[in-house]
Parts: C-alpha cells; structure tokens; sequence
C-alpha cells in the first residue's frame, strides 16, 4: 500500500498521489458491483406494491368462501361452511348479507393486504441481507474479497428475476429474502477490497464514491421503471409490467465477468490469511467471535451497530416507503400511470439527491472528521424526514421534497463505507463490517412490517414522523465513537 498518510491529516502528497490505472479500475468495478445492487433493490421498491396487489388478488380468487358467513374457508375440507360456522350451527347469512364479499370489499381487503404484504417482503429481504451480509462477511476474510463479490453478486441478481416468476405472495418472499443474502454480501467484500487496495491518501475518496455511486443504481432503476410501468398489465404477453421490471434485474450478472478476469485480492488479506495458516491462534480470520471477545474490537462493533441500527431503520422502515406516501398523497385525484409517472420521476430525484448527499458526506468526513459528519447528517434526517412526510400533498412537491428526503437519508451510509472499514484489522475487516452493517438489519427488519401494520391502524404521516425518533439512537451513538479521521487502517 501507497506509503503516504492519509489524505485526512498532514502528508507530502496529493490525494491522488500513487493512484495507478489498476486502482480506478478496482474502485469503477467494485462500485458497480454495489451499483447495481442498489439498481435490483430499487426495482424492488417500486414494483412491490402492485406485484403483491396483483398476487394478493391471485390469491382471493383462489379461495372458496363460507356460504354463511363470506369469509374465505382456510381449511382443505370440501364443506361449503366454514369451521366457526359449523361450530355454532349456522348454515345461511344473516339477512341483507351477501354469501360471498361485494367486489368493493374485496377490493379494500386486497389493497389492505398488499400493504400488509409490502412491509413484510422489505422486512424478509432485511432479514436475507443481515444473514448475507453476516455470512458472505466471514467468507471474505476466508475465501477473499473478490470471490466473495463474484458469489454475492451472482446470488442477488438470479433471484431478482426469478421474483417475476413469483405465483403467491409466499412464493414473492422467499425469493426476496434470497435476494437479501446477496445484497448482504456485496457491500462488505466490495468496501473491504477497496479499503485493502488503494493508496491510504485515496482510501476516503474512493469508499465514499462507491457508496455515492450507488445512488446512481437506484437512478437507473427509477429510469427503467419510466418505461417499463410495474402498474401495467400484459406489459409483455402474459407478464405485467413488475414481472418484466425484475428480469431487468438478471442482467448485472454479467459484471462477474470483469470481477473474476481483472481484480486481485490484496496484499493485507494475504499476508492476513498466511499468518493464519501458520497456525497464529491469536491472528484467525473471520472469526466474529475472536472479535467479540477483544475489548476494542467489540466496543468499535457496538458502536457501529447503534450507528447502522439508527440509519437503516430510517432508510427502509420510513425513507424507501416514499412510493407509497406518493399514492396517499395522490390517492383519488390522479389516474394509476400519473401516480407511476410521479413514483418514478419522483425516487430518481430522491437518488439524485442521495448522490449529492453522500459526496457531501464524503467531503465532510475529510475535512471535519467522521464524528461531526455523521452528526450532521443525523440531525438532517430528523428535520427533513418529518418535513416530507407531513407536507407532500402534490406531484410538485414531490419533485423537490424527495431528492431532501434522498439528501438526508442516505447521506450516513457514505459514512458506513468510510468508517466501518477503519474500525477493525484486515484479519477480522469483513467480519467487522458485515457485522456493523448487515447484524443490524436483524434490529431492523420488523421496521418495514411495523410501518405497514401502524398504517393500518392510524394515519400514515402520523407513522412515518413517529418513527422518526430512530435517529437519535445515531446521536447518542456518537458520544463513544472513536475519530479515525487521520488514522492508518488498524491492525494487531
């Protein structure tokens, strides 16, 4: 690794000093490899609700229904009767009642459960990234950076396109959580790899590009989702437009290529996994509970852990539901391809400002250090959160309210891929940072499922600034986090 210090503190070279061709090779790859993660992800948020609208119905127009009551019959007995009703004796509905639900009921039951469904397919693909994310984060440290990269990107891209081939919304879910497990992985093997290989002075530069970058996956699938409405129906013969949306999703398997031809692991990692071999007890790789046990190496997993807990609760369980505050808010007054058309120009813009964001974050992190960066943005999405989800009531709101709700919201995870990375030695690097930005999501899952529930039970504004209270858990964090701002990546 390049000699100078880092380009956060005094040195007698430029941030760019030692920056060869192979390194911005590296660093465009890896970015990508995050790009398009984020790219699946976003397809994801936009198509989920009308793709658990549509299997929701699916299944309502599977069930028989009790011919005393109306409710759906659950159990496989040929009776016409449900179980309740046979209990009690009643064999007719109550005068003035249908048999079967009028199609409007239907029709609110059906809306009603793909909102219910929606929280639950985020919250099942959360809990697939914390298990990626842990997992994938040990077999970096053990197998290396770049295999790690080529396995999470191949797993997260074949099951986004087979979550269009999703018949039942059990079917939709499991293929999310499998998704999950992917994009777990990509983003420590990535940041790791980056952290590992570039010169010390470029090593902020680069980690907060590739988490600016990311913004621009989620540009692209904002972009895609303009011309391929996931609403449509018969988009593609047979395939409604969200079927379409998540075959897209297939095609950055293709970037394994470049990952398994051009990149090589880094030095750290295989002096790091030599000593190991050697049979140093004390020097084991990906062992998260070595790291657990060493007092400094926990207390920086601690704190990593409040920081990430703090970020992604507000990302997933308020930020990426701005789709649905764009229906609440339009609801009734504009046609579906309007709403779609405003859902999709609307996140774009919410990315664009996610990129501007996290490069401020970036030059915040620099020049100030990590700690004040993070508490700038902490503070930022407690203001602009609670603001957006209160006051959007138009499509022009839209257009300037969400890229500050991108802004703010995203703004800490530049943060994670600059930190976490500093916070624990080459051997347990991955570990560490899987632990720190996929454990968390373990905490974070029922977010999304609560948001969705709460929505059911009283306004959805009232929910979203409620939950914003999650970003003073960031806040407090930052009381024991160490500044690394100036400090060489640590070892032991």
């Amino acid at each position: 690794m390049h000699a100078n210090t880092t380009s956060d503190g005094p040195r007698s070279g430029g941030t760019f000093d030692g920056v060869t061709p192979y390194h911005w090779l590296l660093v465009i790859i890896a970015s990508c490899g995050w790009l398009f993660d984020c790219m699946d992800q976003r397809l994801f948020i936009l198509a989920r609700q009308p793709a658990l609208t549509e299997l929701a119905a699916h299944e309502y127009t599977q069930k028989r229904y009790c011919s005393a009551c109306g409710v759906p019959i659950k159990d496989k007995a040929r009776s016409e009767i449900c179980a309740d009703c046979q209990k009690t004796g009643r064999t007719s509905p109550p005068a003035g009642q249908p048999a079967t639900p009028a199609p409007e009921k239907l029709k609110e039951v059906k809306a009603r459960d793909a909102k219910n469904y929606g929280g639950w397919a985020t919250t099942c693909m959360i809990i697939g990234w914390a298990t990626g994310g842990i997992f994938f984060g040990m077999m970096s440290d053990k197998w290396g950076r770049v295999k790690t990269m080529v396995a999470t990107l191949l797993v997260y891209s074949g099951f986004t396109g087979l979550s269009g081939l999703a018949q039942t919304w059990e079917q939709f879910m499991a293929f999310r959580f499998l998704v999950g497990l992917g994009v777990g992985g990509m983003f420590g093997a990535a940041t790791t790899l980056v952290a590992e290989s570039v010169p010390t002075n470029f090593r902020s530069v680069a980690l907060g590009s590739l988490q600016a970058l990311s913004a621009t996956g989620n540009i692209t699938g904002s972009l895609i989702s303009l011309a391929i409405p996931p609403s449509a129906e018969n988009f593609w013969g047979p395939y409604a437009g969200w079927r379409v949306l998540f075959f897209v999703g297939i095609l950055p398997a293709l970037l394994a290529i470049p990952m398994i031809f051009i990149l090589k692991e880094p030095e750290a990692w295989k002096k790091a996994k030599e000593a190991a071999k050697l049979g140093h007890k004390d020097k084991q790789v990906g062992s998260p509970v070595e790291m657990l046990q060493h007092p400094r190496w926990r207390r920086h997993a601690l704190i990593g852990l409040l920081l990430g807990v703090s970020g992604m609760i507000g990302l997933w369980g308020i930020g990426f539901f701005s789709p649905e505050l764009i229906s609440e808010a339009l609801k009734g007054d504009y046609p579906a391809r309007t709403v779609d058309t405003v859902k999709s120009w609307g996140t774009a813009l919410q990315d664009a400002g996610a990129f501007v964001g996290m490069m401020v974050f970036t030059v915040l992190a620099s020049r100030w250090g990590r700690k004040p960066a993070f508490f700038v943005s902490f503070l930022s999405c407690l203001v602009v959160v609670a603001l957006v989800f209160n006051f959007l009531r138009k499509p022009t709101d839209a257009y300037w309210m969400l890229p500050l709700l991108g802004f703010a919201t995203l703004s800490v995870f530049a943060g994670y891929s600059i930190y976490f990375p500093e916070l624990f030695p080459t051997r347990l690097r991955g570990t560490g940072v899987g632990f720190c930005y996929n454990t968390v999501r373990y905490l974070a899952a029922p977010a999304p499922a609560l948001f969705g529930y709460l929505t059911t039970l009283m306004e959805f504004r009232l929910v979203a600034t409620l939950m914003c209270s999650v970003f003073l858990i960031g806040l407090v964090a930052l009381i024991w986090a160490p500044e690394t701002k100036g400090q060489p990546l640590p070892e032991d």
